[in-house]
């Protein structure tokens, strides 16, 4: 195939993908959907074209590959927008994230307070907290500690989020999974 063959292929795929407004359509005839929703029928094209310009709407084509093909008389503007619209929702979709509070066997109550405000914006933000202990040293011989804050966390956050995972030691640290409700 000759290489300028490619650019008038690609071309033609391209009109082909285009939703045909008002002169754009061909065919002949076509089945028209009104303004309102109602179907008016199987009528010629240059018919359907002029109902629409007496509505001061556009004449698009919805199914093209119908037999015939589907018109539907409607603003073509606003229909694009809408489609743009939808568009942007489904890109919009959160992506959950895992957020991480360290927290140490001594910290202290007023600082515990603190982190739980934090898993409480992450938890509302619908993204996962993962809260662990981190122990050194002697620490380890002290592990109850660290199981009473991640208790302590739990009951204060017990209203937005569920546990995925229940505290529990992995090397020298304690952690649980909080999920949003």
């Amino acid at each position: 195939m000759p290489p300028g063959n490619f650019d008038r292929d690609r071309d033609r795929d391209r009109r082909e993908s285009q939703t045909r407004v008002n002169e754009t359509i061909r065919i002949s005839p076509v089945r028209v959907i009104g303004a309102n929703g109602e179907q008016v029928g199987i009528i010629p094209t240059a018919q359907a074209l002029e109902m629409a310009r007496e509505a001061v709407l556009d004449l698009v084509e919805v199914a093209p590959l119908e037999k015939p093909p589907v018109c539907k008389i409607m603003d073509f503007g606003k229909f694009k927008f809408q489609q743009k619209q939808k568009q942007k929702e489904k890109t919009k979709a959160h992506q959950q994230k895992l957020k991480e509070i360290r927290l140490r066997p001594k910290t202290d109550i007023h600082d515990i307070e603190t982190k739980v405000s934090q898993a409480r914006k992450f938890l509302e933000h619908h993204d996962k907290v993962l809260v662990y202990v981190m122990f050194k040293g002697r620490e380890l011989q002290h592990i109850e500690e660290g199981q009473r804050i991640l208790h302590l966390m739990r009951e204060k956050l017990v209203d937005l989020a569920k546990i995925e995972k229940e505290p529990r030691m992995e090397g020298k640290r304690c952690s649980m999974m909080l999920a949003p409700k």
